[in-house]
């Protein structure tokens, strides 16, 4: 800040990014409170936040049904239920020398007459003129009020000036309002004002930061030096000759981008979608044996021990042939398998690393890293994407991630602005549509029917419970619940069982036991979500289905529909019914469109959950809506484009103004 402050305001201040005084005009209202504008306490609407004045005539500590401060003015009865002795003074002085309290707050009918509990109030003067615009509310941390923010963004107000930084013929392009104007009308609105425009320029400056931000990244990525995979190897050449299948017109245009960026000599950062089955993990094995046949290594990670098993079965299924050395690591091998493992990575004696986020743990070394694949990388946070990369000494390893779940267009427009970024948008031939049926949880006992049915005609299926948190002993227990309900219901059935708290390998059994056939039922839950290829599982029971996110069900679908069989997934749900759990449940229902569902998720639930905020560090957009302002993020784009060529320092100064502390989100 440029006056001094004391440093536990700094520090709360720092907590909102705000590092300066400049860093205070670009933090906004989220809302506003009216107290232009006097109501009588009589004439006071119930329940609805008013400013109302009457002079006061005493105050009290009462002590039923607890000890409080009970302010009696005309009309008007004030009530803090915790409260300070200088209040009480502050009320018996005002009392003494007839001034009035103005308050703000929720009137209601109270003993006395109107009633406000714990008000935002002032001693005022009788005849003390009124405000002349609305009171901003700022977003705020703990111990930072509101009267404190509203001081300082004044001051700022005052004492800062506020730099045009785009330029004149680009406003005018896209009649943007001026900066200025539209700061100082958005913490200062009179009633009634059409902050409108105002707030579109807000948020046109926020996604231009963010899109400036992004491409200059993207470019200082592209500056760092990477090891050359030729797309021209001996195990390459072999293992396309002998595939068993034709890859699909997807995934050859794919697997082209992919060995395209391989063979450059600056660091590939490539995302590739690919819906549910879509064929993605045949690409990453065409990219590990690139890096194979140049003499260098590749690792693919995984979120789950069970897909980290189901790739490295399928790896060493497809690559084992051709004398491919694969490793697996994860954090439940015994200590000397793992230790065996992480000796052949480092040696370079293994030429695939497969595993979970045990791979960049400290003391795992590679001897020639070039390439890092990420699967489910919305799972995983930037900091561990980050980290499997680095463990490459000699050189900035190649990364791909890929994602079954689809990325909607307007967020990879503005979080992945500044990867490549590929779509796999066909499914193999033979792939069967899954039917998706919704049935209410009163008719469970003709989906136990539709079980025995399918089973007794040598199908399989999954019944999935709906755990939040695999450490959340109350949810595990509805799956151990359903598991022996089932076991009661359907006795003729061989049932399994997996969740999240069982032994890596007492999941690993009890997942090969359902692949093997052995098992008919498997009661799960969601981790089976990603990485579980069972062909002849042709059904899936989803219990509590409304308490899913589109993702999830979406994910949990895809499943089933991967054998010959047409294949049924059944959203077993509770009445009633949330709207937003019937809205989720309507466009699952309504769609087998992986992209089409993830637009809805975006629509309903905002960019925050769809990119995990917590876990990712993405510098989210406080004022900017990527559904509602579309068309503002297309102009956005480009008009980053044509800064960055007119001014580059201006862009730069445009970044810091905008995201300040959140733009080191790009540096990594």
């Amino acid at each position: 800040m440029t006056r001094t402050l004391p440093p536990a305001t700094a520090s709360k201040l720092a907590k909102l990014g705000i590092r300066s005084r400049h860093d205070l005009l670009y933090h906004l209202p989220l809302r506003y409170e009216d107290e232009t504008r006097l109501t009588a306490p009589e004439a006071a609407l119930p329940g609805v936040p008013q400013l109302v004045q009457a002079p006061v005539r005493r105050a009290e500590i009462a002590f039923r049904p607890k000890r409080q401060l009970v302010v009696h003015a005309d009309g008007l009865v004030l009530r803090f239920l915790n409260f300070y002795g200088s209040q009480v003074k502050q009320f018996e002085r005002a009392a003494q020398e007839g001034r009035h309290v103005r308050a703000y707050g929720e009137v209601r009918p109270g003993w006395f007459g109107a009633e406000i509990v714990h008000p935002r109030y002032r001693i005022v003067a009788p005849d003390e003129p009124l405000a002349d615009t609305l009171t901003p509310v700022y977003p705020t941390t703990a111990g930072l009020g509101q009267a404190v923010l509203r001081k300082l963004v004044l001051e700022a107000l005052e004492e800062e000036a506020i730099e045009e930084i785009v330029p004149t013929a680009l406003r005018e392009r896209l009649g943007l309002a001026p900066l200025e104007a539209s700061v100082r009308l958005l913490h200062c609105p009179a009633p009634g004002a059409d902050t409108a425009a105002a707030w579109r320029r807000v948020k046109f400056d926020e996604l231009l930061a963010q899109q400036l931000q992004l491409r200059l990244a993207r470019r200082k990525r592209r500056e760092r030096t990477a090891p050359v995979l030729p797309a021209s190897g001996a195990l390459l050449k072999r293992f396309l000759g002998r595939l068993p299948f034709r890859l699909t017109r997807a995934q050859s245009r794919v697997m082209a981008e992919l060995l395209r960026d391989l063979g450059q000599a600056h660091p590939m950062q490539r995302l590739l979608q690919g819906d549910v089955g879509s064929g993605k993990t045949i690409v990453a094995a065409i990219g590990c044996l690139a890096a194979v046949d140049a003499g260098w290594q590749a690792a693919v990670m995984a979120p789950t021990e069970i897909l980290a098993e189901q790739h490295f079965r399928k790896f060493s299924a497809w690559l084992g042939p051709l004398g491919v050395a694969i490793a697996w690591l994860h954090g439940g091998l015994p200590a000397a398998e793992r230790k065996n493992a992480r000796k052949s990575i480092a040696s370079g004696a293994a030429s695939i690393a497969i595993g979970t986020q045990a791979l960049f743990q400290e003391g795992v070394e590679f001897a020639r890293l070039a390439l890092a694949i990420v699967d489910e990388q919305h799972r995983f946070g930037v900091k561990q994407r980050l980290q499997l990369r680095k463990k490459s000494e000699q050189a900035s390893a190649h990364q791909l991630m890929m994602s079954a779940t689809p990325i909607p267009r307007t967020l990879s427009m503005s979080y992945y602005a500044d990867l490549d970024v590929s779509v796999i948008d066909e499914l193999p031939p033979g792939r069967k549509p899954v039917t998706t049926r919704l049935v209410s949880a009163a008719r469970r006992g003709e989906v136990l029917e539709r079980i025995r049915a399918a089973c007794a005609d040598g199908q399989q299926a999954y019944w999935v419970c709906p755990v939040i948190e695999e450490s959340n002993d109350r949810d595990l227990q509805a799956a151990l619940d359903a598991y022996e309900e089932l076991r009661r219901e359907l006795p003729r059935l061989r049932i399994g069982l997996v969740h999240g708290r069982m032994a890596p390998a007492q999941k690993a059994a009890a997942m090969q036991e359902f692949a093997a056939g052995a098992t008919q039922l498997l009661v799960c839950t969601t981790v089976i979500e990603v990485g579980v290829d069972v062909p002849n599982a042709s059904l899936m029971v989803i219990e509590h289905a409304e308490r899913f996110g589109l993702a999830q069900l979406h994910q949990l679908r895809g499943r089933i529909g991967r054998g010959a069989r047409a294949s049924d997934c059944i959203l077993l749900f509770q009445e009633p019914l949330s709207e937003g759990a019937r809205a989720r449940l309507k466009v699952i229902y309504e769609s087998a469109d992986g992209f089409a569902i993830a637009e809805r998720d975006l629509a309903l639930r905002g960019p925050g959950e769809l990119l995990g905020e917590r876990q990712s560090g993405a510098p989210l957009l406080r004022f900017a809506d990527l559904v509602a302002d579309e068309p503002l993020l297309a102009d956005a784009r480009a008009a980053a484009d044509e800064l960055l060529a007119a001014d580059e320092p201006l862009a730069h100064r445009h970044i810091d103004r905008w995201l300040g502390v959140r733009a080191d989100f790009g540096k990594v």
